[in-house]
């Protein structure tokens, strides 16, 4: 959360030190200020133990890996895709093109006659 973030950023890093002879002078009884003084400096809270840091640095280290090999696979495909590109670049033009020139160009779009001998020359469940 932001705000809070920037609410605990605004804090000091070490907590402002208890005037401990003014509440001695203040009170009645200095010896309960000694007690508290005597227990307060005694606390000590104990920080968590960072278990995770290790952890986020492999999976980091696993996340550049699947990165990197993301990165090969896309230029791979890319090399594929220009290599493509550049076939519709060389090949006859739409308005010039002839069924054997399309044919050649796309196989896929080859009717099968022999397969289909009667008229679509595909199935039926193609159209």
């Amino acid at each position: 959360n932001p705000a809070f973030r920037c609410r605990l950023s605004s804090l000091p890093e070490k907590p402002a030190a208890i005037d401990w002879a003014m509440y001695r002078s203040k009170l009645a009884s200095p010896a309960l200020v000694d007690e508290f003084e005597k227990k307060f400096n005694a606390l000590k809270v104990p920080e968590p133990v960072d278990n995770y840091s290790s952890k986020i640095a492999i999976q980091e280290k696993e996340a550049d890996k699947s990165a990197q090999e993301f990165i090969q696979a896309s230029k791979q495909r890319i090399a594929g895709y220009e290599k493509e590109l550049e076939k519709m670049r060389n090949m006859v033009h739409v308005e010039e093109m002839t069924i054997d020139d399309l044919n050649e160009a796309f196989p896929e779009t080859k009717l099968d006659k022999v397969k289909y001998p009667f008229w679509p020359f595909k199935p039926i469940a193609a159209l």
